[in-house]
Formats: C-alpha cells, structure tokens, sequence
C-alpha cells in the first residue's frame, strides 16, 4: 500500500515508482490510496500516465490514512527547507511543478506499506518530510524475503 498526495511533485515522482515495481512485480498486488476525490484522482492519473497495474483506492475522508497513522502534517514537515529546494529542483530538473491542491489536503502526511498475504505489515516508512519518498525495492525485498 502507498499513499499518494495528487498535486504534488513528489507524488507523481513516488507514484511513477511504484508503477514501476508493480509492472516488475506482477506476482504482488500494489494499491495507491488517494486523499483527493474521484474526479481529481482521475484527472492525477490521467497527468502521470495511468495507474498501470496498481489499484487505485479513493479515500476522501481519509479514513485510510488515519487507520494507517498517518494524520495531517506539521508545518515544518511541508515548509522546511530541505522540502522547499526539493520542489525546486524537481520542477527544473524533471519539469515536475506543484499544482493547487483540487481536492483533498496538501498537509496529509504519506506513508507506504509493505503487507504480506497473512496481512502482517512486513515494512513501513512513514513519510518525515514532504519531499522524503519510499524505497519500493526495500518493501518488496521485505514482503518476498518472508513468503520465501
């Protein structure tokens, strides 16, 4: 399970990875759950090229994310420095500009989890800055090294 946060930057950067592991990982099952509503998770998927073979779930209430831990973020989580320079850089580096959320919560925090078919988390990361995204080789190393 991932996370996204659609109209970020690093939301695109994270889910276009994951899209990638799911296609290298077709014996695993990748679900994306989004904060923004229908029509606006439609539209983000349609910006990175599709959802591939990842499942997308809404969740607009974000009950989700909070039975997963992952609440609304502080200020310094989004507006750091660090986070700020990153916005940057990906925007000049790979042409990935942050939008104005449409729906949803820019301060949600993302999280990504690794969770075996027992429904045992193997690997988690919770997100400690806005622009920090998770190591999909490390979760799918995590779910495949226990089943093996």
């Amino acid at each position: 399970m991932v996370v996204a946060r659609p109209a970020s930057d690093r939301s695109k950067k994270t889910f276009r990875a994951f899209r990638a592991a799911a296609e290298s990982h077709p014996d695993l099952h990748f679900t994306a759950v989004s904060h923004s509503d229908t029509e606006a998770t439609d539209k983000w998927l349609a910006s990175v090229d599709g959802a591939g073979k990842v499942q997308v779930i809404v969740d607009a209430e974000r009950k989700l994310y909070a039975q997963w831990g992952l609440g609304v973020s502080s200020f310094w989580h989004v507006l750091n420095p660090w986070s700020l320079w990153s916005v940057y850089k990906t925007g000049k580096e790979e042409g990935i500009w942050n939008k104005p959320t449409e729906s949803g919560n820019r301060w949600q925090t993302a999280g990504s989890f690794a969770v075996d078919k027992e429904g045992l988390i193997k690997w988690g990361k919770r997100a400690g800055t806005a622009d920090e995204a998770a190591d999909f080789d490390q979760a799918v190393q995590a779910v495949t090294a226990w089943s093996a």
